[in-house]
């Protein structure tokens, strides 16, 4: 094992910075070992000097991607921080079913979606409290920069260990099939929902069609390792695609970048956005 000083970190820090935007502290360096472990073993490398040597010497825009995905912190659960989904239940879901009566349409954004258990779960509130919904144009959207993940989110395969985080016994019940040691989301769940892989620090977010207009974005945990003003800018690109009347909901720790463009609403023990006109 290499000691820290025998590693160029500076070097990895800023080639996962420049593709993914995430700004890793060096106090953080250790998680470098354990993350690229399994990358390094397919390139036939036991060590991380032998990784940043290889790079140096040969440009490897395919590694350099799975540096930047491996990096990135995948953490998620079924229905994470029960509030959010307790207020769309309740109170803010039904508002927007009443507006959106004329054009029988709603779209949702899971944003650094991860597996796939946040878009899951806001299907899953939709079938059981919202039934009508399901012969509207219903969509959504999961997106995330960690290809891996993205295949697992497809797949709606999850184990033992992260069906007991968070799922209520009768949702494993009803929209689950057990398959082997697995558990695996039903057609009716997945059909309405869409994954893909998408890197949220472009100039430009992943849905740019003129139509591309959401009504309820979840934007949660992502911002926590993002420079200000890569907050500011991706914040202005959720602005713009964010249905006048939309709903943003953000990490329980996280503000918007620029309050001038968002209006703060404190409700259900929890907190969302609502975009506002820019001044």
């Amino acid at each position: 094992m290499e000691t820290s000083s025998s590693v160029d970190y500076g070097y990895l820090r800023q080639l996962v910075f420049g593709l993914s935007q995430n700004v890793l502290d060096p106090s953080r360096d250790y998680l470098f070992e354990t993350r690229l472990t399994k990358l390094m073993r397919n390139q036939g490398m036991t060590r991380l000097e032998e990784l940043v040597h290889h790079l140096r010497l040969r440009k490897n825009p395919v590694l350099e991607r799975a540096i930047a995905e491996a990096m990135t912190i995948n953490e998620t659960s079924f229905f994470r921080d029960g509030r959010p989904f307790e207020l769309l239940r309740t109170d803010l879901l039904p508002k927007l079913v009443d507006a959106r009566r004329p054009l029988r349409s709603l779209r949702f954004w899971s944003a650094a979606c991860s597996t796939g258990q946040e878009a899951y779960s806001l299907a899953m509130l939709i079938h059981e409290h919202f039934p009508l919904l399901t012969s509207w144009n219903l969509r959504i959207e999961g997106t995330d920069i960690c290809a891996e993940v993205v295949e697992r989110a497809r797949s709606a395969r999850y184990h033992r260990i992260e069906m007991n985080r968070g799922l209520p016994a009768r949702h494993i019940v009803r929209y689950f099939d057990h398959v082997g040691e697995d558990w695996v989301v039903k057609q009716e769940i997945k059909q309405i929902c869409n994954f893909r892989q998408a890197n949220l620090c472009l100039p430009q977010l992943p849905f740019s069609r003129a139509d591309d207009r959401f009504d309820v974005i979840f934007l949660r945990n992502v911002m926590l390792y993002f420079s200000q003003e890569t907050r500011k800018v991706l914040l202005a690109n959720i602005h713009r695609i964010l249905a006048p009347d939309g709903i943003l909901f953000l990490g329980s720790s996280e503000q918007p970048a620029d309050p001038s463009i968002w209006t703060p609403v404190l409700a259900g023990g929890t907190c969302h956005f609502r975009p506002r006109k820019p001044s």
